[in-house]
């Protein structure tokens, strides 16, 4: 269960840095991460950073489908979660 939560604080954590960087880039007019590639992340266990990340750099939130997704995506993590540690 521990190497679980180390998991979730990295995937998140990593998540948010490229929600950063992303949007760094878009500013700068450079080469850009893929939504694709935001959207793994965010479903993989980084939906919170993704959630965070979208509010505090404001980036991705005129996006259907980040608007729609990171949600759906964090509140199925929160039940995995919720699941694995109460049997929910």
């Amino acid at each position: 269960m521990k190497l679980l939560w180390y998991y979730l604080l990295l995937i998140n954590i990593i998540t948010w840095i490229f929600y950063g960087i992303d949007k760094w880039k878009a500013k700068r007019g450079k080469r850009r991460i893929p939504e694709r590639v935001l959207i793994i992340l965010a479903l993989v266990g980084g939906s919170a950073g993704a959630a965070i990340g979208m509010m505090m750099f404001r980036h991705k939130t005129r996006k259907t489908k980040f608007v729609l997704l990171i949600p759906v995506f964090f509140v199925l993590h929160c039940l995995l979660v919720g699941f694995l540690l109460f049997g929910i």
